[in-house]
């Protein structure tokens, strides 16, 4: 399994050092750490699988810089960053089979630029609320953890 190394903590260090970086809130959990688990990364971002007992499958896109918001990249890196995203949405389809796939960009608490890709079924305890309201259910069936394996796939199939 692909993790975060520990040179990630000094590259945070290297992040807040660098002119043009403003940087709102200090510490960054997201330059910080990886985020959840790695399941992709490249010189511009990354795809996280985080361990969300309600909603096995949800993952985080992040930017490994530290902007908050999308107006802060060029036209070209937004695009980069959105495929990255819909890539997510198409390899959770693929492996998952979710009802509904929602998106969300808030960085209201961790103002790191970062998109929750996060499946959803009909008999979930929110649904058809966001993940963040009150729960419409107090007991639902918890869906499966992915594989791993198939979801990593699923991503590189869209990543080319």
């Amino acid at each position: 399994m692909l993790r975060a190394n520990a040179a990630q903590a000094p590259r945070a260090a290297l992040l807040r050092s660098r002119p043009g970086i403003a940087l709102p809130r200090d510490p960054c959990e997201l330059c910080d750490s990886a985020g959840g688990e790695l399941l992709w990364r490249d010189e511009f971002c990354r795809i996280v699988l985080v361990d969300q007992r309600d909603y096995p499958g949800l993952c985080r896109v992040i930017l490994d810089r530290h902007i908050a918001e999308m107006t802060d990249l060029s036209p070209a890196e937004r695009t980069r960053f959105m495929n990255a995203v819909f890539a997510t949405e198409t390899a959770l389809r693929e492996a998952l089979h979710p009802d509904k796939i929602n998106l969300a960009s808030l960085g209201n608490l961790t103002p790191h630029l970062h998109w929750h890709v996060i499946p959803r079924y009909r008999g979930d305890r929110h649904f058809p609320l966001a993940i963040w309201a009150d729960p419409v259910r107090a007991d639902a069936p918890r869906p499966a953890a992915p594989d791993r394996g198939t979801l990593v796939a699923a991503l590189k199939r869209q990543l080319v």
